[in-house]
This record gives structure tokens, sequence and C-alpha cells, in this order.
């Protein structure tokens, strides 16, 4: 291909490569998703035409202008990338974190809500025979105890139930956080509800006898997940008593202040959902030990609480309180605060 064709037919990608760099540049509008993208498969390819520019025609004029337009595009794909990452390290540094422990008065309430009615309805079927009788005919009750709330975690493929169900934990937290604006009712009874059939499926064992097998299956994944969906729902519950009680500002004003913590709170909590469902879909059903198992669950809580109640006091000590865009403008002004703690 003479340079006259190499000219005509790639100065179309020359040019929209340009184009995307100068406005990533210069800050002119955020650029999409998918602009993002196209920029960077611009860029790799534009990368290639000056290497054969360089190769094959060595053209001074060529090679100066493309080797400025990559050295151009590099700057701005790394440079978003390190911003990016920076900043998501001072999300879940500080920003959820500390809307997390802002919250904690509603994360009681939620936990409430959720664990007294596990709880009492566990207890009840367990020590109730009437209740027992009540859940369904013996033979649905064991085939459930003994087969089918096990072969739940065993039956699909480790990979896409994995998938299934950290779309399904998402949708579940979304709804305990977007229902408490309806002044808190329905995610409290989306909670209590959560609860009660966690007491249901425990009483069942309980009543057979087979309390270890149920918390081994429970327990790897659960008890991330339960806290993710008592966080979501606190984050919801603290929405809708705004509503109810703004304090002493108005009511739009106090709903805005609170719903970007609450949704700090909803975006750190995509990262727990998909680490259980993980859990869930690779280990729950298919490590055959229960300790391990056990073990598996107990250590990934721990290390969720020590660092919601250990970076959450920390940003607190700093007065961050979780909402978004408050931890740029607070840590940029306090750098001797930020380095020392």
């Amino acid at each position: 291909m003479d340079l006259d064709r190499y000219l005509a037919v790639n100065g179309p990608t020359w040019a929209r490569l340009g184009e995307l760099t100068d406005r990533a540049g210069r800050g002119v509008g955020r650029l999409s998703a998918a602009e993002l993208d196209e920029l960077v498969r611009l860029y790799q390819r534009v990368s290639t035409h000056l290497s054969v520019a360089r190769t094959s025609y060595r053209d001074p004029a060529l090679v100066a202008q493309l080797s400025r337009l990559v050295a151009r595009s590099g700057a701005v794909i790394y440079g978003t990338r390190a911003r990016t990452v920076r900043a998501l390290g001072r999300f879940f540094a500080f920003v959820f974190p500390a809307a997390v422990w802002h919250n904690r008065r509603f994360v009681a309430a939620a936990a409430a809500l959720t664990f007294l009615p596990a709880i009492a309805f566990g207890t009840w079927i367990a020590n109730s025979p009437k209740a027992l009788d009540a859940t369904g005919p013996k033979a649905v009750r064991d085939e459930y105890v003994h087969q089918r709330f096990e072969d739940y975690y065993r039956d699909r493929p480790a990979a896409a139930f994995a998938l299934q169900v950290q779309t399904n934990n998402v949708q579940v937290g979304f709804m305990a956080f977007a229902l408490g604006i309806a002044f808190c009712i329905p995610a409290a009874l989306l909670l209590a509800f959560n609860g009660a059939n966690l007491g249901f499926a425990a009483g069942l064992f309980a009543a057979a006898g087979e309390q270890g097998k149920f918390w081994s299956l429970i327990i790897p994944h659960g008890l991330l997940e339960l806290s993710a969906v008592v966080l979501a729902g606190a984050a919801g519950l603290r929405l809708g008593w705004t509503i109810i009680e703004p304090g002493d500002r108005t009511r739009g004003a106090a709903l805005t202040e609170e719903a970007r913590r609450s949704f700090a709170i909803s975006l750190g909590l995509i990262l727990a959902f998909v680490v259980a469902g993980t859990i869930e879909g690779f280990v729950t059903g298919h490590v055959g030990q229960p300790a391990i198992r056990v073990a598996v669950g107990v250590v990934v809580e721990a290390l969720f609480v020590i660092y919601l109640v250990g970076r959450g006091r920390a940003a607190a000590a700093l007065g961050l309180t979780g909402a978004i865009g408050e931890a740029d403008a607070l840590l940029y002004k306090r750098p001797v605060a930020f380095t020392r703690r």
C-alpha cells in the first residue's frame, strides 16, 4: 500500500483518536464508557500504525505526527486509570466505611428487624409440633432437610451459580435500600421477611436434629451476605427516617445529604455481594469439609467487620461522614491529618 492510500485509509482513525484524546485531556465533558473503550482500542490500533509507519514508510512527518498522537493518548489513558485507582482507593479506605459508621444506629435497627424474626420463627418451629406440622407434610420436610436444601448449592456449575447468586444478592440489596424511602416501612418488612425465611429453614433443620448441617451450609456465604443486606436495609431506613424527621434541615436538603451517604453504602456493598456470591458458588456447595467451609465464612466476616469498624472510626476522626464527594474536599484540605493517621 502506497503512502497516500495509507493516509486515506487510516486518517479517519487518527482524527477520531485525536478528538477523543482532546476531549478527555481538556475535560470538556466526560467520555462515556463506550467512548473510553473506543479510546483504548484506537490507541492500541494507532500504536500499531506508528510501528508500521516507522518500518515500512519511513516518512519523518508521518512518524512525528503519529508519535505525538500516541504519546498524548497514552498520557490521557494511563493518567485516567491512575486517577480512577486513586479514587477507588479513597472510596474504600474512607467513604464507604465512614458512611457505614455514621449509619451505625440504623445498622443496629436493621439487624434487629432481621434477626429477631429469625430467632422467633426458628425457635417456634423447632419447639412446637403444631408449628412444625403447619409448615408442610413430613415427607416434604424430610426431602427439604436431607436433600433439596443441600442440592440447591451443588446442582449447577460453580461459575454460573456464583454469577446468578451475585446478581440476585445485588438486586435484594438494592431493593432493601430503595424501599426505605417510603417512610421505612417496605424496607423494614423486607428485612423481617428475610429474617423469617432464615428462621423457617433453621427451625426445620433443628426439628430434624440437623442444626450442624444447616449452619455449615449457611455460614460460609451467609454471614457476609446477611451483613450486606442488613447494611443496605439500614441505608434505606436512614433515607425513610430522614423524610419523617429531617431535623433542622428542609426535607429536600436532608434527603439530598443522606442520599449521598446511602448511595455510598450501596456502591460499597456491590463488592461484598460479589464476594458472598463467589463463596456461595465455589465454597458452600463444592468444599466437602464442613469445618473448612465454616472457617472461610467466619474469617471473611471477621475481616469485613474489622475493616468497617477500624476504617469507619478512623474516617470519622477525620471528620468524614461518608457522603459522596466529601472525602475529596476534606482530605485535600487536611494533608497533615491525612498523613498522620
